[in-house]
């Protein structure tokens, strides 16, 4: 299993929202960063991720998901009216991709951005601390995973 760290700006898509879906599942769509995109295609089923708001007065770690679908085209990107439409993107050779993540928890409380960074020694090479990191893909090693826990 691997982890990850999945950011939303919950103005946009948040914990509750993803919570009150039926059966607590929501395509993770509108991804368009090259990277990001990747780390998603590396996802596998029962992987598990952050949920992480940003753009927000708190950025922070507020719940648990997991990958109940590997990757495949996002749909979003042929749709001209869409926001996320790509022109450039055609069914035979899409070039956005998406999976499918399940609410499992919200954590007792947020694990701030800022609370992070006061354990930046010991969460070694989190990518999410690195300065200039804007991917809303990343991943997380098995010990920064079980460190970030610890914290809640």
């Amino acid at each position: 299993m691997a982890y990850w760290l999945m950011k939303s700006e919950p103005d946009s898509f948040s914990i509750d929202d993803l919570q009150r879906r039926p059966k607590k599942i929501e395509a993770w769509d509108g991804v368009r960063n090259y990277q990001a995109r990747n780390f998603m295609r590396q996802m596998k089923l029962g992987d598990q991720a952050f949920f992480y708001h940003s753009s927000c007065e708190v950025p922070g770690i507020v719940g648990l998901m997991k990958v109940t679908a590997e990757a495949y085209p996002d749909p979003t990107q042929f749709e001209p009216k869409h926001h996320h439409y790509d022109p450039a993107s055609k069914p035979e050779e899409p070039r956005w991709s998406l999976v499918d993540m399940k609410f499992e928890r919200k954590l007792k409380r947020v694990i701030t951005l800022t609370e992070l960074r006061e354990h930046e020694s010991k969460l070694s090479n989190f990518r999410l601390l690195a300065r200039g990191t804007r991917l809303s893909v990343l991943p997380v090693t098995p010990a920064q995973w079980d460190y970030i826990l610890k914290l809640e």
